[in-house]
């Protein structure tokens, strides 16, 4: 069955005339025409019923579009997948939920193996099972814990939040803080955070949240401002974030269970061996954390 007789029944069920088929596809006329009886012919069945100046899709040819449909999915499906898949062969692909792992991915003390590509942009976490299994990620970090046939998680650490206060705040005599402690406060955030940024405005409902796009931005706005701002326990590995002895405030850890995100590697199983060195780099990085 050739492909564009598929293309040109889907395209006619949407369009419901053979003229706005033909332009659709950019083709003539009676080009659809030759195309719609050769398929009729072909299935051996009547699609059509045909009326003076009027065209439609019999019961069998609903079901023959709808059909259609399906198998022209599955082939771009295949043809994607066979494409990526034998891409990662050739290229590690990673991508992540939450800032944390891309911060510790490009760190000085990290080394990468060769050939490895870095999304920066954050994933969505219901987009794990189909980027991995259409092979367009080899491995992606997240909040969440998968288990299937096909995809399995490793625990790779827990990253924990802290806040950064100015070090002549009452608060930042404390070695450690709750969210209570500091609610109410404005803080300056990154808004591209991820599943953070879920937690600290449930965690503090009345706190005021000063989000930035830009990282550029951020280090300015905390270098000449007294405005709190968060981190973790994966900052210290990210050089263009500001040091706290640099800007008069002191990093006090949140207590909060909330404020501690136990972070999974997810990957294909049949992937297995080849994250293995790469999921054994960052147990060696992260424990230093």
């Amino acid at each position: 069955m050739e492909n564009y007789l598929l293309e040109e029944l889907v395209t006619f069920a949407a369009t419901g005339t053979l003229a706005k088929t033909a332009q659709q596809l950019n083709v003539t006329q009676p080009t659809v025409t030759r195309g719609m009886q050769k398929l009729e012919e072909t299935l051996g069945v009547t699609l059509f019923a045909r009326q003076p100046n009027r065209i439609t899709l019999t019961a069998t040819g609903k079901l023959a579009a709808a059909k259609a449909a399906d198998l022209l999915h599955a082939q771009a499906d295949f043809v994607t997948t066979v494409q990526n898949f034998d891409r990662r062969q050739r290229q590690l692909r990673l991508g992540t939920t939450v800032p944390g792992p891309l911060i510790l991915l490009k760190s000085p003390q990290f080394k990468l193996p060769p050939r490895t590509q870095i999304e920066r942009h954050l994933l969505a976490v219901k987009q794990i099972p189909d980027l991995l299994s259409t092979n367009q990620y080899t491995l992606i970090f997240s909040d969440h814990e998968f288990q299937s046939t096909s995809v399995e998680s490793q625990y790779v650490g827990t990253e924990r939040l802290a806040v950064n206060l100015n070090k002549f705040m009452l608060q930042a005599n404390q070695t450690q803080l709750s969210f209570a402690d500091v609610k109410g406060l404005s803080f300056i955030v990154l808004s591209d955070i991820g599943a953070w940024r879920t937690v600290i405005q449930q965690a503090l409902p009345d706190a005021k949240f000063l989000y930035q796009q830009q990282c550029m931005a951020f280090a300015e706005i905390t270098k000449y401002s007294d405005f709190p701002y968060f981190s973790s326990n994966l900052s210290q590995f990210d050089p263009t974030l500001p040091a706290t002895t640099d800007d008069n405030r002191v990093q006090i850890p949140l207590a909060d269970p909330s404020a501690q995100m136990a972070l999974y590697a997810s990957y294909l199983k049949r992937n297995q061996q080849t994250v293995a060195p790469l999921l054994q780099e960052i147990h060696r990085v992260w424990q230093n954390a």
